[in-house]
């Protein structure tokens, strides 16, 4: 009996050490996570069955499992029948394989865990992450001698500060990098909040830091929607109606220094880029075949019809890439998968407010970024899943500090 509780232990043990190694490694400047996420997949999965094995035939009938697992086979049925193999479709292929399958398996594991000294474990782990990412974040400015450290005056001009010879944390790409640091912020943001029933101003001014000196939109946008919502499901009203009036007192800045309204739909903009991308897809809408181009095709699709083209692979928006490349059905899907996992979250933990302030910052992101399968959604789902199943949250209980 003892032995089994010491192996039981163990394997606990074990479990959020990968889990927290498998968020590290998405930020090294080696691709090595898909071997991590693969060996935590293995590890995750033995131990789970290994400990309730009834519950599998439960879990598999969960209707978000089915909804991704449709939306996997029809990405395979798609990549076999509309390509030749190409290595850069292959490697996509290979990489939605691994990460939603590490989604699956991670939830599955995730569920059977003491939430309490996992969310301890990733704390610390998000403490590392965010100080390497200040760190490198100072590089890239030093290299540039801090003229950007202000902001930039177009988002050209932003992407030029991150130089690739200099890159060894995150990533080295200015939107990509900035959505990971809204996703993984936010959840930095929100730990305290089921821990410790307390918004902490300190992380939050650290984090929008962070994202202020990415020169990203994207996080900074991200994180209002997530900072406002949360103070507005769950400060008192003294506190919303102070937020609102600083909202509106602060729009006129934000608008013209933060998110640059003034160049939004130049064609060296990167949301100028967007626009033109989703112009193109609506005028040429009729051109999109019910059962989608193909897996990864949006590329072929946007040099052809968009006004001009930076060579992405996808259309900036997961929604409009799904329906795209794989029609009716990936679209369906996708969509379908996202809000039965939703009503999966709320039955495990029934605070509907919580859940809103975890999904609509995602959304929002999702809507400019992303083909749906990346492993920074991935990782912010099961991340998400693990602070709303950890307790339940008393809104009266809740204070506002450091």
């Amino acid at each position: 009996m003892k032995r089994s509780v010491e192996a039981g232990h163990k394997r606990y043990f074990l479990t959020e050490l990968l889990f927290c190694l498998a968020i590290l490694s998405v930020f090294l400047p080696w691709k090595v996570y898909p071997i991590v996420f693969l060996l935590a997949s293995v590890i995750f999965f033995i131990s789970a069955y290994q400990l309730d094995p009834k519950s599998l035939k439960k879990f598999l009938r969960q209707p978000w499992f089915l909804a991704i697992s449709a939306f996997v086979l029809y990405a395979c049925g798609s990549f076999f029948l509309t390509t030749n193999g190409q290595p850069q479709i292959r490697d996509s292929l290979i990489k939605m394989l691994i990460n939603i399958c590490f989604f699956i398996i991670g939830i599955y594991r995730l569920n059977q865990l003491d939430k309490a000294s996992l969310v301890r474990i990733i704390d610390w782990t998000m403490h590392i992450i965010f100080l390497l990412c200040f760190i490198q974040l100072l590089v890239y400015h030093q290299a540039f001698h801090f003229h950007l450290l202000t902001g930039a005056s177009s988002s050209a001009k932003g992407s030029a500060l991150y130089n690739k010879e200099l890159f060894f944390w995150g990533l080295s790409d200015k939107n990509m990098f900035g959505a990971r640091l809204a996703l993984l912020g936010f959840i930095y943001l929100l730990i305290p909040l089921v821990r410790d029933s307390r918004i902490s101003c300190l992380r939050i001014l650290l984090v929008f830091l962070l994202a202020f000196l990415s020169l990203s939109r994207t996080p900074i946008v991200a994180l209002l929607i997530g900072v406002f919502l949360v103070f507005w499901f769950f400060a008192k009203k003294p506190i919303r109606a102070a937020l609102l009036v600083g909202l509106c007192a602060l729009t006129p800045y934000l608008f013209v220094k933060v998110l640059r309204v003034d160049t939004l739909t130049a064609s060296n903009d990167g949301m100028g880029v967007r626009i033109t991308y989703w112009k193109a897809f609506f005028q040429h809408f009729d051109e999109i075949r019910p059962w989608g181009n193909g897996f990864l095709k949006g590329g072929d699709f946007l040099r052809r019809h968009a006004a001009y083209y930076h060579g992405e692979p996808h259309i900036h928006n997961t929604f409009l890439s799904n329906y795209l490349e794989l029609g009716i059905v990936g679209f369906i899907s996708y969509c379908l998968f996202l809000w039965f996992f939703y009503r999966y979250c709320i039955h495990m933990n029934n605070l509907r407010s919580f859940w809103l302030a975890v999904f609509l910052p995602l959304l929002a992101i999702m809507m400019i970024l992303y083909s749906g399968y990346d492993n920074d959604i991935i990782l912010y789902l099961q991340l998400a899943f693990v602070l709303g199943s950890f307790q339940t949250i008393v809104k009266e209980k809740i204070k506002i500090g450091f």
